[in-house]
């Protein structure tokens, strides 16, 4: 089995996952302090690089730069968008923070001593929204492509956690979930103090205080948020406490309000028809929790077809205009003209009076013309010979790391062969027909019929 294969491991298929370097699992700060906000922003950046790294054909350049949007790396982090502040802080400080990397492997010891954290990092605004781009030194991205041993950390279940020692613990422990011993390597307490706290070695607390201030809140909140059960073992030497470890079991029935309250995904069909009008799905997604996911399929049929009029002028912001649909769809008469001063959308000419063309309906593909048409060329990939399948898979995941949409479970389904659902099946059917056709399969020639005279 390849590392890519191993990388898309088994797993639920709504986790977001990240297979950690067992040398990259104890961070112990060396320069300045690590927040919370901070720990999580860095394993949201490990996690969104070796998903792209996994769907690369070979490790890129030493200068390669990741990029995502700065609410997306919240996001995920389960922060909330008034820590963005802070995140950009110290997004801009990561370059010169220099931390120990450390295996909790017995005698490993130190892997890698003062390294920085990132090499380069950037912040930029982006048609309004802000976006960072950074890059990692060369050992950093060689173990996150290729890791040797990793340990599988749940982002999510790390959002759960409201204190630096509790993930630093987390972290550690969750290596030795399936470990048949069932607990970590007995460690001087001066080093459990170090790897679970977020300021340099100068500031180190003694052991007993230090466990009963921070060591069992963290125990209790692993203990109550997680899948893992812990429980502290000391070892003296005389009456003092000279080492520690942690037993550590799963859950016999891990608890999963995650898949009860989790939101529906947005359909992968209706995200790709809005990218081909220029919406965004972050802005996407905004607009079906407003206004729910028919009224925005409808509406953005609507605007397919205004897209597609050539005797209509070009409509220069898609998000507004479908915006400003969604609003007086069903706004009252005396509200409609204020609503739309608000966000207009570009003044349509009439053009010639001719009846509109219906829409077909297709429920296998969402709705429309359009919808028939992806499932006619969801026919003709499956139709395809293996190796040809797979060239047109490679595309669609470069495309998809490339808008910042590639993930864990989009890799991991790649590698066990499941390449025609959900976004990836997506991104694979518009690669092939892209190629194949040219970008105007997606436009229902009788669009331009009913609009444009005859003999024209």
């Amino acid at each position: 089995m390849t590392s890519q294969q191993n990388l898309a491991g088994s797993g639920a298929d709504d986790a977001l996952e990240l297979r950690k370097p067992h040398e990259m699992i104890v961070m112990m700060p060396r320069s300045a302090r690590v927040t919370l906000t901070g720990r999580r922003i860095y394993t949201a950046l490990l996690q969104i690089s070796q998903t792209r790294l996994v769907a690369m054909p070979a490790m890129p350049a030493a200068d390669f730069m990741f990029e995502a949007p700065l609410a997306a790396i919240l996001r995920t982090t389960g922060s909330s968008g008034s820590e963005r502040t802070a995140a950009k802080r110290y997004l801009l400080e990561m370059r010169s923070l220099e931390v120990d990397w450390e295996s909790t492997a017995p005698g490993d010891g130190v892997k890698w001593r003062g390294f920085s954290m990132l090499s380069e990092v950037a912040l930029e605004v982006r048609r309004g929204e802000n976006w960072v781009s950074w890059s990692y030194p060369p050992t950093i991205m060689s173990a996150l492509r290729e890791p040797q041993r990793w340990a599988t950390i749940d982002l999510e279940v790390l959002g759960k956690l409201g204190s630096y020692t509790a993930v630093a613990l987390y972290e550690i422990c969750i290596r030795y979930r399936d470990n048949p011993s069932g607990v970590t390597s007995r460690k001087p307490v001066t080093w459990w103090v170090d790897a679970l706290s977020n300021g340099p070695g100068p500031e180190r607390r003694e052991w007993r205080k230090f466990k009963n201030e921070r060591v069992k809140e963290a125990i209790a909140e692993i203990n109550a948020d997680t899948d893992l059960e812990i429980e502290l073992i000391e070892h003296k030497q005389g009456r003092l406490i000279h080492e520690v470890q942690f037993a550590v079991r799963k859950k016999r029935h891990a608890s999963t309000p995650r898949l009860a309250t989790a939101q529906q995904p947005v359909d992968a069909n209706l995200v790709l028809r809005a990218e081909t009008l220029g919406i965004r799905e972050i802005k996407l997604e905004g607009l079906i929790k407003e206004f729910g996911d028919d009224r925005v399929r409808d509406q953005i049929a609507t605007l397919e077809r205004r897209a597609a009029s050539k005797s209509l002028r070009a409509v220069e912001n898609p998000f507004s205009y479908l915006r400003s649909l969604l609003r007086n769809e069903t706004e009252p008469a005396a509200q409609k003209e204020e609503v739309a001063g608000d966000s207009p959308p570009p003044p349509v000419d009439p053009g010639p009076a001719v009846e509109p063309v219906p829409i077909k309906s297709s429920a296998s593909e969402g709705s429309g013309w359009l919808g028939e048409q992806i499932e006619a060329m969801k026919k003709e990939v499956a139709a395809l010979e293996p190796a040809k399948l797979n060239k047109w898979v490679n595309r669609a995941l470069q495309d998809l790391a490339r808008k910042g949409l590639l993930n864990a479970v989009i890799s991991r389904r790649a590698a066990q062969g499941d390449v025609l659902h959900g976004l990836l099946g997506s991104a694979v059917i518009f690669a092939y027909a892209d190629a194949t056709y040219g970008p105007d399969w997606k436009v229902d020639r009788q669009l331009f019929d009913a609009v444009e005279p005859s003999g024209k």
